[in-house]
C-alpha cells in the first residue's frame, strides 16, 4: 500500500488504494478511544442506576399498598 501525506496535516495520510484517510497518530487515537470508553461506561452506570431506582420505587409502592390493605 502506498500513502500520500495530506496537505497541512502532519498525522494524516491518504491510502492510494482505497482513497481513505488514515490517522497515523496512535497516541492521540488511543486517548480518544479511552475517553470514549470512559464516557460509555459512565453512561451505562447512569442507566443502571435509573433502572434500579425505578425498581425500588415500584417495590415501595407495592409495600405501601400492602400496608394500606393490612391496616384497613
Amino acid at each position: 500500500m502506498d500513502y500520500i501525506k495530506v496537505k497541512d496535516k502532519d498525522n494524516l495520510v491518504r491510502d492510494t488504494y482505497s482513497n481513505g484517510i488514515i490517522n497515523t497518530d496512535y497516541e492521540n487515537y488511543k486517548k480518544y478511544v479511552d475517553s470514549y470508553n470512559q464516557k460509555m461506561s459512565e453512561t451505562q452506570k447512569i442507566k443502571d442506576l435509573q433502572t434500579e431506582v425505578s425498581s425500588i420505587k415500584e417495590d415501595l409502592t407495592e409495600i405501601k399498598d400492602l400496608l394500606k390493605k393490612f391496616l384497613t
